[in-house]
């Protein structure tokens, strides 16, 4: 697989990460039912590990989106799916991205303004906090969900400012895959870096479902539940 067909693909924990801000329900053993039921066919390394493309998150956008506003059964699901696939019933078929779709986002700063819905104030704010910061004058993807996650806690008060902590805590925590990998750094053997990025990747989507649920489980703590 040469890099740039591995950079369009995505972990679990990756997956994760984009659809929790839209479905907050959803975990990685959810993620794990669904294929288990045959709804979607990620891919897999050599190794075992997942590996989701653009379409594979798409399609579980779909299948969530679904059950959340149409209270719709998985077999129901999977029948629309299925029709989908055969070209039956093009209604019904989650939003297609293209196969050469670019597997590496670069937005320049207007874009990213546009597709954040950010005004230049707020995103001079985030780069000031050390929440955003472009590469080569680009931002990236994650720059971008970055962007739009605080642009949306932005509605209930909480800006840049006080995210600070969010980032520390995400600072930790790459700290901790960084240990857990470092083994596997010094191997220097060959497969050595493909194996510790993919170690890296699943230790992440543990680590986000693990801080999802202590999250939930805190906030139902503040309401008394």
């Amino acid at each position: 697989m040469s890099s740039q067909a591995a950079r369009a693909h995505m972990s679990i924990g990756e997956v994760l990460a984009l659809l929790q801000s839209e479905f907050p329900d959803v975990s990685i053993s959810k993620i794990r039912f669904l294929e288990g039921e045959g709804l979607i066919e990620p891919e897999r390394s050599p190794s075992g590990y997942r590996k989701f493309t653009y379409a594979d998150v798409e399609r579980l956008r779909y299948i969530l989106s679904e059950q959340r506003d149409r209270y719709l059964p998985l077999r129901v699901i999977k029948d629309h799916l299925e029709a989908a696939d055969r070209d039956d019933r093009p209604a019904s078929k989650p939003r297609a991205v293209p196969d050469d779709a670019p597997s590496e986002v670069r937005l320049s700063r207007e874009e990213l303004l546009a597709a954040a819905e950010l005004d230049e104030e707020t995103l001079t704010e985030l780069e000031d906090y050390g929440l955003l910061a472009a590469v080569a004058r680009y931002y990236s993807a994650e720059a971008l969900a970055v962007a739009r996650s605080v642009g949306a806690l932005a509605a209930f008060g909480l800006h840049a400012r006080h995210l600070r902590a969010v980032k520390a805590a995400a600072e930790r925590e790459a700290g901790l895959v960084e240990q857990a990998v470092a083994p596997l750094l010094h191997r220097r053997g060959p497969g050595a870096i493909d194996q510790a990025d993919e170690t890296a990747r699943e230790i992440t989507g543990l680590l986000l479902e693990l801080h999802a649920s202590l999250l939930r489980s805190g906030v139902r703590g503040v309401l008394g539940r």
